[in-house]
């Protein structure tokens, strides 16, 4: 077969080595509009910060393509696919056909409409090359802004104070972090991010980028003004699917899937963050724009293009790891309940140690959990999570901070270790 996978990051990496564990023989080609190998987005913060160096963003050996006999197509870019004719069309005019196609572009930043924010000195933070034009920048950077006190700006930002840089987070909504913590472990992080130098401002946005041709000062909503030289614009990220625009695709917010990864056309197949999948914990399908999500994802599609049909897609939930001034956090699916009703809610906050847990029940079942500070027992409850088990015989052990695999009953005890093996 011709294999073609769009897209070059965990579910392109995930697919490929399904792939080659069933099939030595099929051809693979993979195009991605960035030059490099592929490398583990996660970690660009770090490499920002001076924490890692460039040879240690690299998700896979660089031999990897030639180890798996994998034709890669870097800093090429899609133009469209040409589904009927089962051909991928480049920019530069070269067409690419194709038996099986799988699409594992991604997600790329959302720009907000904001005046001037086109100028010189604002970058998005998501790709390594950003990184590289950051850094290339900071020279002339004293003052910086970050517009979204998410997961990537919160990285951001603190990579930018460790390079000696006076760094601000202006965020929309009442605290930072509002999709991944509650108000009570946001507070715990916003008071040790600023006890490191960093300035927050909540309940906030910009209003307008000012400078002549490059960034010299912002305007907020509230009509404060603030000099900067740069802006990071760090609001979230969407769903790739720009060269997808107008064909047959199933698409919504992202790429429709089932749980074999199939799309709504023969032989073409999605993975990662450009998808719209089903979220076990919320019982409803949505994107869920997390790395081992996408790796999972990308696991299904290979197997399932080199003829593994069993191997199915059960869905997933949201999972992130953080540390935030030093503090590692944890949270996982379901963090602030949508009502009262039928949610059961455990609560643990040590405020000597900052060390908080937070777990939230329904019919007996765990729907979500928080945990900063000591995140050790969060690996039990998110396989709880993951494989659906009730915890009516133990939910009272859940509120204990010596809760651990010793805390389960003895049947789930050797049912557990009979499937780590």
């Amino acid at each position: 077969m011709e294999i073609v996978i769009i897209g070059n990051s965990a579910a392109g990496v995930g697919a490929i080595e399904a792939i080659r564990k069933i099939d030595r023989a099929s051809r693979i080609t993979v195009i991605s509009d960035e030059p490099h190998p592929i490398y583990s987005r996660p970690l660009i913060s770090y490499l920002l910060s001076g924490e890692i160096k460039a040879d240690q963003i690299y998700y896979r050996p660089k031999n990897f393509y030639e180890k798996n006999g994998v034709i890669s197509l870097l800093g090429r870019r899609v133009k469209k696919v040409l589904f009927d004719q089962k051909n991928v069309q480049l920019e530069d005019g070269e067409n690419i056909p194709y038996d099986r196609l799988l699409i594992a572009t991604g997600g790329i930043p959302f720009i907000p409409k904001i005046e001037g924010i086109h100028k010189e000195g604002v970058f998005t933070f998501t790709k390594l090359d950003d990184v590289k034009k950051i850094s290339s920048y900071l020279k002339h950077t004293k003052r910086a802004l970050v517009i979204g006190g998410g997961l990537i700006g919160i990285k951001a930002a603190e990579a930018l104070k460790k390079r000696g840089i006076d760094i601000t987070i202006v965020e929309l909504a009442e605290h930072i972090l509002s999709l991944t913590m509650d108000e009570t472990a946001s507070s715990i992080l916003e008071r040790a991010l600023k006890r490191e130098g960093v300035n927050i401002i909540t309940s906030n946005t910009v209003k307008e980028i000012l400078g002549d041709g490059h960034v010299e000062s912002i305007s907020l909503a509230d009509g404060k003004m603030m000099d900067v030289d740069l802006v990071i614009v760090a609001i979230g990220v969407v769903p790739n699917i720009e060269p997808f625009r107008g064909s047959p695709l199933n698409i919504e917010k992202g790429i429709i899937v089932n749980e074999r990864m199939e799309t709504n056309i023969k032989d073409v197949y999605a993975s990662g963050d450009v998808t719209v999948t089903y979220d076990k914990v919320l019982g409803n399908y949505r994107t869920i724009p997390i790395w081992p999500n996408a790796y999972s994802q990308g696991k299904v599609a290979g197997n399932q293009i080199a003829g593994n049909e069993n191997y199915l897609y059960g869905g997933g939930f949201m999972m992130n790891s953080i540390e935030v001034a030093n503090i590692p956090t944890i949270s996982i699916g379901l963090i602030t309940p949508p009502s009262q009703d039928g949610y059961e809610v455990i609560k643990r906050f040590d405020r000597r140690s900052n060390s908080y847990k937070k777990i939230i029940l329904r019919d007996n079942f765990i729907k979500g959990a928080l945990f900063l500070g000591n995140i050790d027992r969060s690996g039990i409850i998110t396989g709880l999570i993951r494989d659906g088990i009730k915890v009516k015989g133990f939910k009272n052990e859940l509120r204990n901070d010596s809760f651990g695999f010793i805390s389960l009953p003895k049947d789930l005890r050797k049912e557990r270790i009979f499937n780590l093996r």
